[in-house]
């Protein structure tokens, strides 16, 4: 192991030291060889082997070996302390490789400790700090010990309590079943109830060193249906004595730590998950191509182009997302809320529509051709991309709604362009400069101004004068939006998150944000893709995305479909990932 921490440490330092813009395309690239072709049945790290691990329930050993020896840990350490982590668009290029073979494989073997460890980057102390980075640099995990699942990710939930204890420190009770990797973590990140009053000062995070604290219980491992490889067990806190030097921040900052950090992990879940689908859009590819007389029948056209559209749709919101954590900070926590709203329903609805194009084919379990559908399907819900997660992402937005409706719409100036610009430098990610909500929306601000932009090309007429109504469409929704959340009352009871017609409002608003961030990433390309340069692909995403939300959408231009399905097809052939980046795959 100290070989490997050695060079992470000699790797990390160079190039963050020349911020070298090309250093994770790179490292995923590196990754994806070192993966190689996932349909080779002799590959160990193949889409057979991963599915054989999964349907024997454990985790792919030999694969989980490799991204050791790659230090995918040192992903998920700032650069300051000797890893890789810089950015968080850049952290998810390199994960992509990982989540595109199996999406339960990038959460057991480690984006679970970037969870854990992102409160004791954003607010530890300078030996916290330390002992976390050599923890991950060691190979090490982390696991994060908050809430229980059934209660909708709500962290106000008291499972974990850490009371005063006689001689000084803590003293740690409390019982969870369901702690992925629980069982094999170096370190337990725990927000506990540290007062027993309910308020948003209640809870507190504890870095808890398990080696070092007697009374922790290990439960039995649970299965799941999804993710079925990954290890869940639990854990129980019986009286463990802990240290005053494992709080992490201040007392009662738990809530609020949770708040700034999990912007994060929601942008970076939504942005690897679609890797992960990207997957499954190849299958659908190759199954509508596979021993057919004609390249592919015209009855596949509209789904296929469809979800291609979606994805990139996905990868815009989400990549907007990630670089705003880096450019503005302090501004990004209800985007961050509204990106793992909308991009796993999309996903979703992906998958339903890739399902009608595979057939049977899509039921065929564990072959590596077919089976990504079926196991993706499964392991999405235990990732965390299901009702838990939109209900904790509603929580944050529907508070808002009336303060941007009366603060924010029409009135705020756009963000920089570096924000969509793709090769752009931008600030290193800092954890301790998040923010939570405050009032303000960039991304509507840009949605303004880029259809504003449209409207004098309109003129032009074909693909830019249907973007150009489209574009509008969206400014339109957002009008209505101001009107229905200003007459939201203004100090309404935690009962109002339920209110279905404000769940609607909310629904309404993130796919207004998704359609800015198509628009902002269309007009941010510098032409070195042609593809993404051309409109024709941010016609079919917008106009997906209208449909979704009742906007009349007519019928789509000439060539606009055809333009689409044939990059698609062009990937498909050369063997490239359908994101923005167009990756080239091992093959």
């Amino acid at each position: 192991m100290t070989m490997v921490t050695t060079e992470i440490h000699d790797t990390s330092a160079r190039e963050a030291g020349t911020a070298e813009p090309l250093a994770p395309l790179r490292r995923a690239a590196r990754l994806e060889a070192q993966l190689g072709d996932p349909y080779d049945p002799a590959n160990p790290h193949g889409l057979g082997a991963l599915f054989a691990a999964d349907e024997q329930r454990h985790p792919p050993e030999a694969t989980e070996q490799l991204l050791t020896e790659f230090g995918l840990s040192a992903e998920f350490v700032p650069a300051e302390f000797g890893g890789r982590l810089t950015r968080a668009d850049h952290l998810a290029k390199v994960l992509r490789p990982v989540f595109r073979r199996d999406l339960a494989l990038g959460f057991g073997y480690g984006i679970t400790s970037l969870f854990a460890t992102s409160a004791v980057w954003a607010a530890g102390t300078p030996a916290q700090r330390r002992f976390t980075a050599d923890m991950m640099l060691g190979g090490g995990r982390a696991s994060i010990v908050h809430h229980e699942m059934a209660h909708a990710n709500d962290i106000l939930r008291d499972e974990f309590t850490a009371g005063a204890a006689p001689g000084g420190g803590y003293e740690l009770n409390g019982r969870k079943d369901v702690i992925i990797n629980a069982a094999r973590a170096q370190a337990y990140v725990v927000y506990a109830r540290t007062d027993p009053a309910r308020t948003p000062y209640s809870h507190s995070v504890l870095l808890v060193d398990p080696a070092e604290t007697a009374g922790i219980g290990h439960l039995p491992r649970v299965p799941t249906t999804g993710m079925r490889g990954n290890l869940f067990s639990g854990l129980e806190f019986t009286d463990c004595a802990v240290p005053g030097s494992a709080l992490v921040g201040r007392p009662g900052e738990g809530v609020a730590l949770a708040l700034r950090t999990y912007q994060v992990n929601r942008c970076v879940i939504a942005s690897t998950a679609v890797a992960a689908v990207d997957t499954v859009l190849h299958s659908a590819v190759r199954a509508a191509t596979t021993g057919r007389s004609r390249p592919l029948a015209r009855r596949w056209h509209k789904p296929l182009a469809g979800v291609f559209a979606d994805m990139l749709a996905c990868d815009s919101m989400a990549t907007v997302a990630l670089r705003a954590l880096s450019l503005l900070p302090d501004r990004t926590h209800v985007l961050a809320a509204a990106v793992k709203y909308v991009v796993p329903d999309l996903l979703r609805e992906d998958l339903e529509e890739l399902a009608t194009v595979l057939g049977s084919r899509g039921y065929q379990r564990g072959t590596p051709e077919y089976g990504a559908l079926d196991k993706l399907s499964r392991d999405l819900p235990v990732a965390g991309l299901g009702h838990a997660g939109t209900a904790s992402c509603q929580a944050v937005i529907v508070p808002q709604l009336r303060t941007l409706a009366e603060r924010a719409w029409f009135r705020e100036e756009e963000p920089p362009a570096e924000l969509f610009r793709t090769g752009a430098s931008l600030p290193v990610l800092d954890y301790r400069l998040l923010g939570i909500a405050d009032g303000g929306d960039f991304l509507a601000a840009s949605l303004v101004e880029s259809a504003a932009r449209l409207a004098e090309v309109r003129g032009v007429g074909g693909q830019l004068a249907f973007l150009a109504d489209l574009a509008e469409g969206f400014v339109g929704e957002l009008r209505a939006l101001r009107e229905r959340c200003r007459a939201i009352p203004a100090h309404g009871s935690a009962a109002s998150l339920m209110d279905p017609a404000l769940c609607v409002l909310s629904d309404r608003y993130a796919l207004v944000l998704a359609a800015a961030s198509v628009l902002g990433t269309w007009e941010g390309q510098d032409g070195s893709d042609p593809f993404l340069a051309a409109p024709a692909w941010a016609v079919l995403a917008l106009a997906r995305l209208g449909g979704r939300l009742g906007i009349p959408v007519p019928d789509l231009p000439d060539g606009c479909m055809e333009q689409v399905l044939e990059e698609l097809m062009r990937r498909y052939r050369s063997g490239r990932s359908c994101d923005l980046d167009a990756t080239e795959l091992a093959q």
